[in-house]
């Protein structure tokens, strides 16, 4: 069923089709609508979910860690500052393995204070535990919210998911959305069985416990076996929901014209629209160039980007944030992939901080820029220098 939404209305229709049992969400820009949209459907009737408007954000994932634990299917949403506020419950929820799901409209993080898009705030949720998937589109929003909620209750992974758009661009911008019928998406992620649901009081389990160095070490490796599951799993899900759909989701990144690409630009997110317009106009003339749009950041899929970045002479990794003291984390990333090996020289642009618009030009100046790349350098594009 194809309708004309923004990507506040394509999440927040997502989101009603799984009807989660909490919603725990507190409004900012430019996330507000998803909860404003989710409100409403509350206040018609059209989902039985428990809607805890609460007085901050910290509060919010306070809530959703309770909600899960309890055995309760529960999704969020925030942005920017609210993240910041978030991080320190989103460790515990991950530590504590929930799957909390929760769409994250990418903003800036002051100061100054900007309410435009960057990924600071994603970036800022790197490590905490959560599995991260960034969407080009209204369309890929909706789709990942979809995917996302099995891939955090698979009983492998039980992880909170993050599925990041980009503020603005893609929260406020009208486009073409392809939904599922309801039953339909409902099949898809089906019913919830939680695992050793602290309400479960036949079968009485301990939560959130002090952990000394004698067990705190094993039990941060065992978390990380929900990560080392996860890629498997994502790529299950998405077989699964391509099928369903029939749109192709096959991997952890989009190859986009890659396979004997000679310069290639890496970039997460809606900019990597803009990229494949460029893409197609220089191929057009003839030059070998390709782009590679990741969508499953973490866990990052180290041997499989390499392997499809091997073959090109120059690669520009985009980050849509600044790592102050160091090149871009998506950089790094995708670096370490080649450490030991050949490869193609790297180069890392920062880009787009604060909403700063990235026109196809500027994405043809990266192109350019790859003929004469220092293995290692850090550009700033479309900066007043």
């Amino acid at each position: 069923m194809k309708k004309v939404m923004t990507g506040h209305k394509a999440v927040a229709e997502a989101m009603r089709q799984i009807e989660p049992d909490v919603v725990a969400v507190y409004p900012i820009t430019p996330q507000s609508e998803i909860a404003e949209y989710y409100a409403q459907y509350v206040h018609d009737g059209l989902v039985r979910t428990e809607l805890v408007p609460v007085e901050s954000e910290h509060s919010a994932m306070s809530a959703c860690v309770g909600a899960a634990a309890a055995g309760a299917r529960v999704m969020t949403a925030t942005a920017s500052q609210g993240l910041a506020l978030m991080v320190e419950v989103l460790y515990i929820a991950a530590g504590l393995r929930l799957p909390i799901v929760m769409a994250l409209a990418n903003r800036a993080l002051s100061a100054p204070i900007n309410i435009h898009c960057d990924h600071s705030d994603a970036y800022l949720a790197r490590d905490c535990g959560a599995i991260q998937i960034f969407a080009e589109s209204a369309q890929e929003a909706y789709d990942y919210m979809l995917m996302a909620q099995r891939v955090a209750e698979h009983k492998e992974v039980r992880l909170p998911v993050i599925v990041n758009l980009d503020g603005f661009t893609l929260t406020h911008s009208s486009q073409v959305v392809e939904t599922l019928p309801d039953e339909e998406a409902k099949g898809f992620v089906g019913e919830y069985e939680p695992l050793y649901p602290l309400l479960d009081v036949d079968h009485p389990t301990t939560w959130g416990p002090f952990a000394m160095p004698d067990y705190y070490f094993e039990l941060k490796r065992s978390q990380e076996a929900g990560m080392e599951a996860a890629p498997g799993v994502f790529l299950r899900v998405q077989e699964e929901y391509s099928r369903l759909c029939g749109r192709n989701y096959r991997g952890f990144f989009e190859a986009y014209r890659l396979e004997d690409a000679e310069r290639v630009i890496v970039v997460m997110g809606s900019t990597a629209g803009t990229a494949k317009v460029v893409v197609d106009e220089l191929r057009a003339r003839g030059e070998k160039v390709g782009l590679l749009k990741v969508w499953l950041w973490r866990p990052f899929p180290r041997e499989e980007i390499t392997e499809a970045l091997a073959g090109a002479k120059a690669v520009a990794v985009m980050d849509r944030a600044l790592s102050h003291g160091n090149l871009g984390a998506l950089y790094l990333d995708v670096a370490a992939g080649f450490s030991g090996r050949e490869g193609p020289v790297l180069v890392n642009y920062i880009y787009g901080l604060g909403g700063r618009d990235i026109p196809a030009e500027h994405i043809a100046q990266v192109f350019a820029g790859l003929k004469e790349a220092r293995p290692g350098e850090r550009r700033f594009l479309g900066l007043r220098e």
